[in-house]
């Protein structure tokens, strides 16, 4: 999972721009379903902000079908919460996760494109 954010003076409220560019990374792949979020606190922390600051934000999300909140487990990207219907788009969603999971299994994407032709 990649979280880059950056909050600026003068961009408006900080937990609309932390919303905004969760949603972007969302929208554009670089979030993935079930991906998993850094908790409020660390978060907060990292970017200097108050954690109600992060909850907030992360509360938005959930009402936008974006994130899903599972207690003590934390919060994660929720299925399907990109909002591009592109099939395409969607597909590559898939072909990352995979690649992500033959990656954790120990293989690159070469080996890994090698075993699924081969399936």
């Amino acid at each position: 999972m990649s979280l880059r954010v950056r909050i600026r003076d003068g961009a408006g409220p900080p937990s609309r721009q932390l919303h905004d560019q969760i949603a972007a990374a969302i929208d554009r792949g670089a979030l993935l379903p079930e991906d998993r979020l850094p908790p409020v606190r660390r978060l907060a922390e990292d970017l200097g902000l108050a954690p109600n600051t992060v909850a907030s934000a992360y509360r938005a999300l959930e009402d936008d079908g974006l994130l899903v909140g599972r207690g003590r487990a934390g919060t994660f990207v929720a299925e399907g919460g990109a909002r591009t219907p592109d099939p395409e788009a969607r597909l590559g969603e898939a072909a990352e996760r995979f690649f992500r999971r033959a990656e954790q299994l120990g293989f690159g994407r070469d080996e890994a494109l090698r075993i699924l032709r081969r399936s």
